[in-house]
């Protein structure tokens, strides 16, 4: 007498396993991150670099203040500013 083993699965649940992983590895792959810089955040980076070499301008004005050898123009300083208020 022969006996038939009841709901007899043929997969072996390993190879199940190893397939979900390989599932998830190729899903990863297709969805790949994406980065976009606007074009106000492309700006506010070019303004960086502006007010680097504005700081070394500065300090450079501080070390003369501080040496004593600043000399502004007063003429100059009060044509600047009343281009500003005129503009404004």
């Amino acid at each position: 007498m022969k006996i038939n083993p009841i709901q007899q699965n043929p997969i072996n649940p390993y190879k199940r396993q190893e397939a979900k992983v390989e599932q998830t590895e190729l899903q990863k792959q297709k969805t790949a991150d994406k980065v976009e810089i606007s074009s106000e955040a492309k700006e506010m980076q070019s303004l960086n670099k502006l007010q680097e070499g504005r700081q070394e301008r500065i300090d450079q004005l501080k070390a003369a203040v501080e040496n004593g050898t600043y000399k502004p123009d007063a003429t100059q300083t009060a044509d600047n500013l009343l281009k500003f208020y005129r503009q404004s």
